[in-house]
């Protein structure tokens, strides 16, 4: 469908509204009623930007979420060709997840909308990319002699985003990004040999 800017912009407001709502406490059961009224919408405008009504609506929460949770991370993340740059990766996931504390963009993927027809792809792409840079990165480092050859730069890139997620799983519980910082320092140290 093609919208004009006004659309385009009444469009991203109920999928930021949406996506907003979702990651709060109190999205449990959430209705098109509830987007409507907290995106200030009629049910004639969500109709119109999502004609398949609230699944096709989800999966564009999906969708704007997991380019929230690569684009929150950069330019780091497509830069990490030093010490000092993985070192800015790491700190920018740390801030990120703190200042957003209990709520987690990747957790409402997998845990709102997973029966989110397309849902899942949406997260499967996001992993790939998400594990695609940062094997990217060590394997620059690789190159530039900074990390040993064996190391398996797609069992660690593995191993980062579980750490990342483990690690806001617990923060998620806890309000505490102690096991986050650690997930990211233990494989980090381990890069560095």
């Amino acid at each position: 469908m093609k919208l004009t800017a006004k659309g385009q912009a009444t469009r991203q407001r109920i999928i930021e509204g949406a996506a907003s709502y979702l990651r709060s406490d109190d999205a449990a059961g959430v209705t098109l009623d509830d987007i409507r009224a907290i995106t200030g919408t009629s049910k004639g405008q969500i109709f119109h930007y999502f004609p398949d009504g609230k699944e096709e609506l989800f999966l564009a929460v999906a969708r704007f979420e997991a380019d929230r949770v690569l684009s929150d991370q950069q330019p780091h993340l497509s830069a990490l060709t030093s010490w000092a740059a993985w070192e800015r990766w790491r700190d920018s996931v740390v801030a990120r997840y703190r200042a957003q504390g209990r709520t987690c963009p990747l957790g409402v993927l997998m845990g709102q909308l997973d029966s989110t027809p397309g849902a899942h792809e949406v997260i499967g792409t996001l992993l790939e990319q998400w594990q695609s840079e940062l094997r990217r990165g060590v394997i620059e480092m690789q190159q530039a002699g900074l990390v040993r050859s064996g190391v398996d730069a797609g069992r660690v890139s593995a191993a980062l985003i579980a750490g990342i997620q483990g690690g806001v799983q617990v923060l998620r519980s806890t309000g505490d990004v102690t096991h986050l910082e650690a997930a990211l320092d233990v494989v980090i140290d381990y890069l560095r040999g």
